[in-house]
């Protein structure tokens, strides 16, 4: 029971990493971008390669997938993304899943469409048994587990203390008010973007050992991050986070004990959720 509640933690805190970008551009952004997971894909195949063919460490791959799939982040929203803002969430909606499909397709063309292996170090590999085997902790999920509770301490201090944080909320509150203050609210807009990107990059790199990796990645976890933001809301950092937890530890404890049914007991834990609390099970009434 024990080890099941780590596994599901560990998973949730993964999905929260692939996700939270997700949270932050419908939330701050009012940007409904399904092509998160591409992203997540991207930092996932920059490793691969990375590793596979340029003998990079597993260490250093992890920065560089969030700087890369970053980057790559800033290049479309300066380019593409941007035009779309003021546009409605259904044209938003058409927009982002057919770049979610040219994805699937340039990647199943330039990579082929067997599932990528990823071979972890050596000190990543292992297990840890406690209490006469009550609990196994795998050193993996161990490690996914610390990244992912420093990068949520990280961004919970960006968005609260820092000016950065101040000027985002300013520029999605009333864009207009925020620039003439003097904030540049295109340049804001692209570096949250790209940061959104890069997290969904960082946390494709750490899945894709754990999650499996090929050409539908995006398509197959598209759902899961749409959970994860309707059930934590998109007015914070912490609700996302909670709502990953339960929806990792239910996933994995009802593959466990009911293999067969293991999905739709997520899927019916969400929409009794959504139907208790549409505005989301982590925000407050009257919030946003």
């Amino acid at each position: 029971m024990l080890t099941i509640l780590f596994d599901g933690v560990a998973y949730g805190m993964l999905l929260f990493i692939l996700a939270v970008g997700l949270s932050v551009t419908m939330g701050l952004m009012n940007f409904i971008n399904l092509a998160h997971g591409a992203f997540a894909m991207a930092g996932g195949y920059l490793t691969v390669v990375l590793m596979q063919r340029w003998n990079v460490p597993f260490l250093w791959c992890l920065p560089i997938a969030f700087v890369g799939v970053a980057l790559l982040g800033a290049l479309l929203e300066r380019t593409l993304y941007r035009h779309m803002y003021r546009k409605p969430h259904l044209d938003q909606v058409l927009f982002s899943i057919g770049l979610t499909f040219m994805a699937v397709s340039s990647v199943d063309y330039f990579m082929g469409s067997q599932q990528q292996i990823m071979q972890l170090p050596d000190w990543l590999r292992g297990r840890t048994e406690l209490w006469d085997g009550a609990l196994g902790m795998g050193h993996y999920r161990l490690f996914i587990i610390a990244v992912c509770a420093a990068l949520t301490v990280g961004l919970q201090f960006i968005l609260a203390k820092t000016r950065f944080g101040s000027r985002l909320r300013a520029s999605v509150d009333d864009a207009r008010v925020a620039a003439g203050l003097g904030i540049r609210v295109n340049l804001v807009f692209a570096a949250t973007f790209a940061v959104g990107s890069g997290l969904a990059g960082l946390g494709g790199a750490l899945g894709a050992e754990v999650l499996g990796l090929d050409p539908s990645f995006p398509l197959k976890f598209m759902v899961y991050f749409l959970i994860v933001v309707a059930v934590g809301g998109t007015s914070s950092i912490t609700g996302p986070l909670w709502a990953a937890l339960l929806l990792g530890i239910a996933d994995v404890a009802g593959k466990y004990y009911m293999p067969k049914l293991g999905s739709f007991i997520v899927y019916s834990l969400m929409i009794a959720i959504l139907v208790w609390r549409p505005q989301g099970l982590f925000v407050r009434k009257g919030g946003r």
